[in-house]
C-alpha cells in the first residue's frame, strides 16, 4: 500500500451470496447516489479486511459469516474512500435490520435485479464474482 492510500480511511464490504442471491442493504442515510450496497463498515486498527467484513456483516445484519476470499480493493468513485470487498459464505442466522441508526433495509438480490439496486455498476472484480455464483 502506498503512503498516500495509507492514509485515507479504509472500509470493508461483505459480498454474501445465498440461495442464488447476494446480500444488499439500504443506508439510512445516502452518500451521494449510493443508498444500496453490500454490508460495510470501517476496518479497525489492528484489524484484517476479511474480519472487518465478517464483523460488520454481523453488527448489520445478524447474519453470521466466514470470508472465503478477498475480491480486491478500489478507492471508491463516489466516496473517495479506500474499499475492500470480501466474498462471504452464511454459517446462520437470518438478514435482517440490526442498526436502524444506519440501515433502512436488506435485501436479497438477485443477479438480473443487480442493476436496479446499484445502477453505476459494481466493481469488476465483484461484477465478475457474482456473475460465476450466481444464476444469470
Amino acid at each position: 500500500m502506498t503512503q498516500s492510500m495509507a492514509n485515507i480511511p479504509s472500509v470493508a464490504a461483505a459480498v454474501i451470496v445465498q440461495e442464488g442471491r447476494v446480500l444488499m442493504v439500504r443506508r439510512r442515510v445516502s452518500e451521494g447516489q449510493l443508498s444500496w450496497q453490500f454490508p460495510a463498515g470501517k476496518v479497525e486498527p489492528d484489524e484484517s479486511r476479511e474480519a472487518a467484513a465478517v464483523r460488520e456483516a454481523r453488527e448489520e445484519t445478524g447474519l453470521r459469516v466466514a470470508a472465503v476470499k478477498l475480491l480486491g480493493e478500489r478507492i471508491h468513485p463516489m466516496t473517495g474512500r479506500l474499499i475492500s470487498y470480501t466474498a462471504c459464505e452464511v454459517e446462520g442466522g437470518v438478514a435482517h435490520v440490526t442498526t436502524t441508526e444506519e440501515v433502512a433495509e436488506v435485501a436479497w438480490v438477485t443477479h438480473g435485479d443487480i442493476p436496479q439496486y446499484v445502477p453505476y455498476g459494481l466493481f469488476e472484480p465483484v461484477q465478475e464474482h457474482l456473475d460465476a455464483v450466481l444464476p444469470s
